[in-house]
């Protein structure tokens, strides 16, 4: 089953981790610097905060698709693209404290959409392409 991902902008991350704890009842699965990461049961929903101290209010960086295998990932790329829509391709990266198979779309208002998934940990926020 997907999962629909939100990921937001927020200066301040300790506060947003103690207000998103409170309102879905549910702790960050990974914390790290600049970064956390829950996984809400009820709703279903994957959140991603990312700290911006520039950022007035939070704001959107991006929204995703988590799915269970690569080949969801494939099978998506290959749907998108027989419908039109431009992908970048998929590519295996490290990326926001994860190892990711994954293809991005851009929205017709510009929002960046990421349709992905999961295969391992990484120490490093900033994406890499994996050789």
């Amino acid at each position: 089953m997907a999962q629909l991902q939100l990921a937001l902008n927020v200066p301040d991350l300790q506060t947003a981790i103690i207000f998103y704890s409170q309102m879905f009842s549910t702790e960050p699965s990974v914390v790290r610097a600049g970064y956390a990461n829950f996984r809400i049961i009820d709703p279903p929903l994957k959140l991603v905060l990312f700290e911006d101290k520039d950022v007035l209010g939070g704001t959107i960086n991006h929204l995703g698709v988590e799915v269970n295998s690569k080949l969801e990932v494939t099978q998506a790329e290959e749907r998108l693209v027989s419908e039109g829509i431009e992908t970048t391709g998929i590519e295996d990266v490290a990326c926001c404290y994860a190892e990711k198979t994954e293809t991005w779309i851009n929205g017709p208002d510009g929002t960046r959409w990421e349709w992905y998934v999961r295969t391992g940990d990484s120490e490093q926020l900033d994406k890499s392409i994996k050789q």
